[in-house]
């Protein structure tokens, strides 16, 4: 198992419910403003809580049902011409490897965080947001570029074999070693698949031990499958909107459905490693913030998370990624904290009555005949945690392959790796 730096062996989290949000005395402001004393509930479980129950519940079997939103929805921009969208911030020098634990303060802070600077480095080329940002640092040690060495590989007329990864959290051997096994990386983990096209589904950190190098892979993989002719590409999850908002607003309250959270607290809740802390640069966050949140392939809608929540953004995947973008690039704590909220809603597919229509509604607006997504582990789309008769057979580890369902409408990504489950590569289409 791949050790982050400066820190003991990697602990699985159990992640039973949705997302675990530190709650604060509501503040003033809040109070004032309409929204509610207490935590709203809904069922028996209270927002965002993943694992363990919250303060005053007992613990429940079974899943908590999807919660509705608790804050209006920012109005929708008009997105902006991708011509027009602002320019990132130059890479700065990366951080000190610092091997030292650090303890930031998860207390509420009142003294706002200003958005970084949106300047243009100089000598900065314009690119296509999908392709990967290199810089200085970026990928070793202080003043190191990438190099990409162009290898003729023999190659088919059209398009390679579609490929999707599920969440990896920070498992880089786990990963490797799935692209290994599908031929999509050689033994020196370069590209190795010619003209083949790889789609990473999102969430690369937190909870595992190494997630800026799984970043870091992603990226130069980027670079290398585009030289050989095909390309490697990723789509923003949940847990990458938790890091930026991590790095940019650190503990500046934000307005929380269940009084006042920030995202720091938030993010050591769930699984955030220190040491990917540590280790994040300027260029990391950059091509996190450029990701897509939906793309359509051969037929395939791939989203992170199992949620309508999309919806929300445009009535066009183009609508969507843009409205996305021009939101996060606000670098409105709020504003972030809301998206994030969006994208860790799930289990929208999974109900008998009503899981098919929700995957219509979406494939209706954004074509493609089936959805493909990750976020929710299969085990809790199967019911196979939390179970108390003993059966090991039904735990994480059975999971050895995607999880079709909603009458053959969705395919679920997630295998589970961060409770001893499967680290998913796929090819598509299935033969089911």
């Amino acid at each position: 198992m791949t050790q982050g730096a400066g820190q003991g062996p990697a602990m699985r989290t159990d992640t039973l419910r949705d997302f675990r949000v530190p709650v604060t005395e509501p503040a003033l402001h809040a109070v004032a403003t309409g929204l509610p004393d207490a935590p709203p509930v809904y069922g028996e479980y209270p927002a965002y809580y993943e694992s363990g129950a919250a303060p005053g519940v007992p613990p429940q079997p079974g899943y908590p049902p999807q919660a509705p939103a608790h804050l209006p929805a920012a109005p929708r921009p008009t997105a902006p011409p991708r011509s027009a969208a602002p320019q990132p911030a130059a890479p700065q020098a990366p951080h000190p490897d610092a091997h030292g634990r650090v303890r930031p303060d998860v207390e509420p802070a009142h003294a706002m965080t200003e958005a970084p600077d949106e300047e243009e480095p100089e000598g900065y080329t314009p690119t296509y947001r999908d392709l990967p940002v290199i810089g200085r640092g970026a990928l070793g040690g202080p003043g190191d570029t990438v190099q990409v060495q162009y290898v003729p590989q023999d190659q088919a007329a059209g398009p390679g074999p579609l490929y999707v990864v599920g969440d990896v959290h920070g498992y880089l051997d786990e990963l490797v070693a799935e692209l290994q096994a599908q031929g999509l990386i050689d033994a020196e983990r370069r590209w190795s698949a010619g003209n083949a096209r790889l789609w990473f589904l999102g969430d690369f950190t937190d909870r595992g031990p190494d997630g800026i190098g799984v970043i870091d892979l992603v990226m130069r993989l980027s670079a290398e499958a585009a030289a050989a002719g095909g390309y490697c590409k990723a789509l923003m999850g949940n847990h990458e909107l938790l890091l930026i908002g991590a790095k940019r607003f650190g503990d500046t309250p934000v307005v929380s459905g269940a009084g006042t959270a920030t995202f720091q607290a938030a993010w050591l809740l769930n699984g955030g490693q220190r040491t990917d802390m540590e280790r994040l640069q300027d260029v990391h966050l950059q091509w996190m913030s450029r990701l897509d949140a939906a793309v359509l392939e051969e037929g395939h809608l791939l989203l992170h998370s199992d949620t309508t929540a999309y919806l929300d953004y445009g009535d066009s995947i183009e609508d969507v990624n843009d409205t996305i973008h021009e939101l996060l690039n606000r670098g409105d704590a709020d504003i972030t904290w809301d998206l994030f909220r969006k994208f860790t809603k799930r289990f929208a597919f999974r109900d008998e009555g009503t899981g098919p229509a929700a995957v219509r509604e979406l494939l209706d607006t954004y074509g493609g005949s089936r959805v493909v997504h990750g976020h929710s582990p299969i085990p809790y789309l199967l019911g196979e945690v939390g179970t108390e008769d003993g059966d090991e057979s039904r735990g994480p580890e059975a999971v050895d392959g995607p999880h079709v369902y909603a009458e053959g409408l969705a395919i679920a990504m997630d295998g589970g790796v961060t409770m001893a489950g499967k680290l998913l590569v796929v090819q598509l289409p299935l033969s089911d």
